[in-house]
């Protein structure tokens, strides 16, 4: 499989699986192809730092999906020790307000003056790929469009410093609009045509994320649970490729 460089970074591969022999496996098979991998909570509340040593000793990215919601006094600590133990990027809820992620952004800044590195990726959640309009509306009681709620959050976050948001391909261009092309966003939810939609609601496929906007593509059991990963993966490089912005 032939690697190409633009298309390997926009990849973030969701580790979400139940024993981290599995995961040690993906990486293994597939860090040449992906940018970053991502760990989120069932991964990591089961086996803590044991997987995010595996893969930065593979000298690949990891994204610590742990989507941070606090006082901005927590956050800032939390923050800053989620770089210390090398994070790529991480994540924080948009709905914790402008002065948690400040505060968020603060304690990265510390964390790398005392790395003497680069800020890794902070991205600022919106609206959860699982919420629909339905849920917006009857359970928690706010007549807003969701999309457009996503696109406030959105601005909200660039106010507090954050590099980008978590949002659904179907708010990327509108958020683009809204925040700058340098505002990073991040789709979660992206389902090749021939995958199944399991349990997301706003869902898309890699090709009209990118063309929406999308900076990064959270995909998982498209590859994750197919019976060859790596030709699930050449089938999505192959989709991306057709792109001629790439």
């Amino acid at each position: 499989m032939q690697i190409n460089e633009n298309i390997k970074e926009k990849i973030v591969l969701a580790l979400d699986v139940e024993d981290i022999e599995d995961a040690r496996r993906l990486v293994d098979r597939l860090h040449p192809y992906v940018g970053t991998f991502k760990v989120g909570l069932q991964l990591y509340t089961k086996y803590g730092n044991a997987i995010i040593d595996y893969i930065s000793g593979k000298n690949a990215n990891f994204f610590l999906d742990i989507k941070l919601h606090d006082i901005p006094n927590t956050v800032e600590k939390a923050s800053e020790n989620v770089v210390l133990r090398g994070a790529n990027f991480f994540n924080v809820h948009a709905t914790g307000g402008l002065k948690m992620m400040e505060a968020a952004v603060r304690g990265a800044k510390k964390a790398c003056e005392k790395l003497q590195k680069n800020p890794p990726v902070i991205l600022a959640v919106t609206m959860l790929t699982s919420i629909s309009q339905d849920v917006m509306n009857d359970e928690f009681d706010i007549n807003t469009d969701v999309s457009q709620f996503a696109i406030r959050l959105a601005v909200l976050a660039k106010n507090a410093g954050m590099t980008g948001v978590v949002a659904s391909s179907l708010e990327a261009k509108k958020i683009k609009e809204a925040c700058g092309e340098d505002f990073k966003v991040l789709c979660p939810g992206i389902r090749p045509a021939w995958s199944t939609k399991d349990d997301q609601k706003r869902i898309a496929t890699p090709k009209f994320a990118i063309e929406q906007g999308a900076d990064y593509l959270v995909i998982g059991r498209a590859v994750t649970q197919a019976e060859s990963p790596i030709e699930a993966m050449q089938k999505i490089y192959d989709e991306i490729g057709e792109l001629e912005c790439l």
